[in-house]
């Protein structure tokens, strides 16, 4: 009778992808229904819908997205990234348009991360001790979990979807350097999914568990802050601003996101300075904005890259009894393009994120 209570979970599992998880895992599936995974599918997400509906033309009408937005890896369903799509992943193959995720063909067995069993397949079993007084609970009754996979402890796992993407024009869309998936300390996994309080599941009760919101512009950008340094000089003839970005990777790579860097002069309450500086990527065709599949060049970007250090000059001599004020924030779309795009106008709020200030 049990094995045929676990051969229908598995069953079960196979069809229904993620809504089955969250009975063993309800805060990560909590979590994770307010991550941009779970919202990436056309029905999901609408900036996504509507670009596709502005360049789907462009690609005979062949939902192409669907390899990283909608993978389907074991159900029909509009399910997006679910749970299955990333613990079934074996490894990734290397290519020059796209990568491509490479999935076991077990349908119960999940890769995850546990550096205690880095070299075990765990299956569910109890284990008793002191004449069957305490009990000790090990896996999951619903798939087994093999420990041993290191692109869950590198982070390479998600460079299948996020290394980059090229276009039919040969053009780098957006890029994600490799150098940040190969260290088992600090990658993709550690910053995008650290450690938080709460259980991983109900079966064996932990105290943490690893964030699966996933951090980025979506979602708890404000822990984005944490990889940003903003500082303010004052050389007495101007002001220098400099934006310092501590991510392996640019700040944003998504060509429609704007960073915005606003300063801001005040004496007493009274604003008698203001400059903005927008940072972005600007992607078109023959010297015109274009859309990512037509795009044959970059037109501007001034998007922070990988680890670097950007100074801003501002000619500006502060006075005694003033006071600068530095504020880093972002779009997640930029303003000029809601309208065009017809999506909702909230996807065009400046989100802050960092602020400096400086007095005389």
């Amino acid at each position: 009778m049990r094995y045929l209570t676990l051969l229908v979970a598995s069953v079960a599992l196979y069809g229904a992808g993620s809504k089955l998880c969250k009975t063993c895992h309800p805060t990560i599936y909590s979590e994770y229904q307010n991550s941009m995974h779970f919202k990436s599918t056309l029905k999901k997400d609408p900036l996504h819908a509507a670009l596709w509906k502005l360049q789907k033309d462009d690609f005979n009408g062949e939902y192409k997205c669907a390899k990283c937005h909608d993978p389907k890896v074991d159900n029909k369903l509009d399910s997006g990234v679910d749970c299955v799509s990333c613990h079934r992943i074996k490894s990734i193959k290397e290519h020059v348009n796209s990568n491509i995720n490479i999935y076991n063909s077990n349908p119960k067995l999940f890769y995850s991360k546990d550096k205690k069993q880095q070299d075990k397949i765990v299956k569910y079993h109890k284990t008793s001790s002191f004449f069957g007084m305490f009990s000790n609970v090990e896996g999951s009754p619903y798939h087994d979990i093999d420990y041993r996979n290191m692109s869950f402890y590198n982070g390479k796992m998600c460079m299948g979807c996020h290394s980059h993407l090229v276009n039919s024009n040969n053009l780098t869309i957006c890029k994600t350097p490799m150098q940040g998936a190969t260290n088992s300390k600090a990658n993709c996994i550690s910053c995008h999914m650290p450690k938080v309080l709460g259980s991983a599941t109900t079966i064996k009760i932990t105290k943490k568990h690893a964030y699966h919101g996933f951090l980025g512009a979506y979602n708890r950008a404000d822990m984005l802050s944490k990889y940003i340094d903003l500082s303010i000089k004052d050389t007495k003839e101007s002001l220098v601003v400099t934006i310092k970005n501590n991510t392996p990777h640019p700040l944003f790579s998504q060509p429609l996101r704007v960073l915005k860097l606003n300063v801001e002069v005040k004496k007493g309450n009274s604003s008698i300075y203001k400059k903005s500086f927008i940072f972005n990527k600007t992607l078109g065709k023959d010297g015109a904005v274009s859309l990512p599949s037509k795009a044959n060049e970059i037109l501007k970007n001034s998007m922070p890259k990988a680890n670097e250090s950007l100074d801003i000059k501002i000619d500006y001599k502060l006075q005694k009894g003033e006071k600068v004020v530095a504020t880093l924030g972002f779009y997640k779309v930029s303003p000029k393009l809601i309208d065009k795009l017809g999506i909702d106008k909230s996807l065009g709020k400046f989100i802050e994120l960092k602020k400096s200030t400086k007095e005389e």
